[in-house]
């Protein structure tokens, strides 16, 4: 029996199987496909993303096949001004094709020590008491204590649950390839430039392989979303918005998204839970999806182990849901603003300058920004400190940087006092003594995850938030 099943392999898969992984679980994952995707439907990560590479001790691999671009985010295809710079070290945005970055979540995934199998579908899923029983494509039937379905928007697992998926059906297509063209460097950048003053579903960018990343509306919705689109829909289309094909030949893949907008009833059934796409779909305006994803398997990885390894506290597994649903039920929001930001109808456009002045001030350029980049994110942990609930930001320490602290994946008590201990639950959370540490507080309890857990100074108060996400002290 394993003990976490995880369906697809695909960034949140993979970062999840990387997170189980770093607490000792044994992880399968299986991926319907043969090979790893070659569609880059995500262009980059913005900066909780990269921060929680950072505190994987991942940041440098992905850094070393990426390139950093000014500003933190995107939104509507307006520029983010200066004034909302988010407070991190990392202000700008990891521009990375997607393919990537599965590839790197992937090999960290297998240097943990994670088991992937790669054409093998799931076809049917059932569960007891004790765990959750996987029938495969090839006859094959696995058990493990616990499944999580990371299997994309039309997700298998969330089928097989009977979870709701209610939202918006797809009202609009736009298409989506790689290609080569004839047309000259000067030539598309004078009609892209023109054509993206009012359409901005539409662009045309070299991809550094001599080949161009093409997108443009597509003439209505596809009978069969599941058929990719063929070369000529791509030049009719063209021809259509932009006056001419730009004699696109030589496609190395084709394909088409729309703007279905959907949410999970439930992340959890039982044993069996859900992430990423499964769990949520929207537009890929604004470039939130993946790191959505991604934040949503940083959020489980820890709390799943510690439910493997017995150790969970009531409610612990359940706080993904609760935590993390609300955040996927903002970010369908924003996408919603955005995408109607983008008609060009007077409406909308006018709506758009709008924003753009407003967005010059200070409160207001910040506040986008933060949602943006997922900094902003306030979990509900009950109250008290400020603090209790964010994301810390990355900290010099005496020794090093707090990012660094955070590589193992376990609990971290900062304390500026001294005086303050975790004996008890030092196996799961360690203790540094830093007198100099910028927090606006006497001392913070960190969860594995990055957020603060507590804030304060009293040695009786601090029980409580350790036994909350750490479970029970080990007595000697």
């Amino acid at each position: 029996m394993y003990d976490v099943i995880v369906v697809g392999g695909g960034p949140t898969g993979m970062m999840l199987a990387g997170e189980l992984r770093l607490q000792g679980v044994q992880v399968l994952v299986l991926e319907r496909d043969e090979e790893p995707t070659r569609h880059v439907r995500s262009l980059g990560l913005y900066v909780r993303s990269i921060e929680v590479l950072d505190q994987r001790g991942l940041l440098d691999r992905f850094l070393e096949h990426g390139r950093r671009h000014p500003g933190s985010a995107h939104f509507a295809a307006l520029d983010m001004p200066s004034t909302g710079r988010p407070d991190t070290a990392h202000g700008y945005i990891l521009g990375i094709p997607q393919p990537v970055t599965e590839r790197l979540l992937t090999e960290h995934a297998v240097e943990a020590g994670a088991e992937i199998r790669r054409g093998c579908a799931l076809t049917d899923l059932t569960q007891d008491d004790d765990g959750v029983t996987a029938e495969l494509s090839d006859g094959a039937s696995l058990r493990a204590r616990y499944l999580v379905g990371c299997d994309g928007g039309r997700s298998t697992v969330r089928k097989l649950l009977g979870v709701g998926f209610p939202g918006e059906a797809t009202r609009v297509e736009t298409l989506l390839g790689e290609m080569e063209v004839t047309a000259s460097p000067e030539t598309i950048t004078e009609v892209v430039t023109e054509i993206r003053r009012t359409e901005k579903r539409f662009g045309l960018g070299p991809t550094g392989d001599g080949r161009y990343r093409v997108v443009v509306p597509a003439d209505g919705v596809a009978q069969d979303r599941n058929t990719p689109p063929n070369l000529d829909d791509f030049r009719a289309q063209l021809r259509m918005v932009a006056g001419t094909d730009f004699g696109v030949h030589s496609p190395r893949w084709l394909s088409r998204f729309g703007d279905a907008t959907r949410l999970a009833e439930r992340y959890r059934v039982g044993r069996v839970l859900l992430a990423g796409d499964a769990a949520h779909v929207h537009p890929p305006v604004g470039g939130q999806g993946l790191n959505l994803g991604i934040q949503d398997a940083f959020n489980l990885g820890w709390k799943l182990a510690a439910a493997v390894l017995g150790r969970a506290p009531d409610g612990l597994l359940d706080s993904y849901e609760t935590e993390r649903r609300p955040v996927a039920a903002e970010v369908l929001d924003f996408v919603r603003a955005q995408s109607e930001l983008l008609s060009t109808t007077p409406g909308p456009q006018a709506v758009r300058r709008l924003l753009s002045e407003l967005m010059q001030l200070d409160e207001v350029g910040r506040y986008l920004t933060e949602k943006a980049t997922g900094i902003g994110i306030r979990y509900d942990l009950g109250g008290g400190h400020e603090l209790v609930g964010r994301r810390i930001r990355d900290l010099p320490l005496e020794r090093g940087r707090l990012y660094e602290r955070m590589h193992d994946g376990r609990g971290l008590l900062l304390d500026r006092t001294g005086t303050l201990s975790v004996a008890g639950w030092a196996d799961r959370v360690d203790h540094v003594v830093d007198v100099g540490m910028e927090i606006d507080a006497p001392a913070v309890l960190v969860r594995p995850d990055g957020y603060v857990a507590w804030a304060g100074d009293d040695k009786d108060e601090l029980r409580r938030p350790l036994v909350r996400w750490f479970g029970e002290r080990e007595e000697p």
